[in-house]
């Protein structure tokens, strides 16, 4: 299958981490995740795929050190060009107040977009909050997206929100994380097809072996979900991700680029393009 790329892929969902210098509590209780995983590992992990471009998604950093993880990707960007785009954590639920941070932040021409994830706030009104709304509504000033990261359970809350940023580039991180383990298809479907109402929403292919079952997953068992996501969003609106090393859970690195090649079979040259790379460059504005 992998012969079917005849050009280098764009990654917009890298995560690295040392969690000898910056804190992550999440990684603990983790023996797979749980050690540094660095970008000669990602080279090592990715195969025979070869990739472009990357952007880097905040790693749930411990909160307070969520400046320190933008500077210490930035110094990685700056041995590896290939890193183009970064999206580090952001205080957005302080409303106005988080201006300052932002302002900081995209003072670094990499930084492209916030991500501040929605999906663990056991407030499933979280994204809800006055505060949280104006803070996501004041991205578009510093010319920043937004990544959206929640599982199927705050669907119904984040297109509320949605509907309150009209003017907030949006994308959906993988696929707003249905329950595929259990081949749960409704009523994500239905929220899929309002999210893709809004022109301002994209959607990134990535993270669906996570939840699928990590030992026997097949093919077969996350077609049904990424055809529904190409059938809502169209080939303009879908944007490939690895999510490495968190995807290395259930798969290995090419295996999953495998499977969304096999997926979209009997796509045109220029929609592989679209998803494999030129929606990233667009969505995430690697070319300013």
């Amino acid at each position: 299958m992998l012969e079917k790329l005849t050009f280098p892929i764009v990654d917009t969902h890298l995560h690295v981490w040392d969690n000898r210098l910056i804190d992550y509590p999440w990684l603990s209780g983790n023996e797979l995740l749980n050690r540094p995983y660095l970008l000669e590992d990602y080279n090592r992990a990715c195969g025979a795929v070869k990739v472009e471009r990357m952007v880097f998604l905040q790693c749930e950093a411990d909160f307070s050190q969520f400046m320190r993880e933008a500077e210490w990707v930035e110094s990685l960007a700056n041995q590896d060009s290939r890193l183009q785009g970064i999206v580090p954590w952001a205080p957005l639920e302080k409303g106005d107040a988080a201006r300052a941070d932002l302002e900081k932040l995209a003072a670094n021409p990499r930084v492209k977009g916030i991500r501040r994830i929605i999906q663990f706030e056991p407030d499933l009104e979280f994204c809800l909050r006055p505060d949280f709304v104006r803070g996501v509504n004041a991205l578009p000033d510093y010319n920043l997206s937004f990544d959206i990261c929640i599982d199927y359970r705050h669907m119904v809350n984040t297109l509320q929100m949605v509907r309150q940023c009209p003017n907030v580039q949006f994308i959906i991180d993988h696929i707003a994380k249905p329950d595929i383990k259990n081949q749960m298809l409704d009523p994500w479907r239905e929220h899929m097809r309002t999210f893709a109402s809004f022109p301002n929403v994209n959607c990134k292919m990535s993270g669906l072996v996570t939840e699928a079952d990590h030992k026997s997953w097949t093919k077969e068992q996350l077609k049904p979900y990424i055809d529904h996501v190409i059938d809502c969003f169209g080939f303009d609106r879908v944007i490939y991700g690895g999510d490495w090393p968190v995807a290395a859970q259930a798969t290995d690195y090419p295996r999953w680029v495998e499977t969304l090649l096999w997926a979209v079979d009997g796509c045109s040259e220029t929609e592989l393009k679209k998803l494999f790379h030129d929606n990233a460059i667009r969505f995430y504005k690697l070319d300013e």
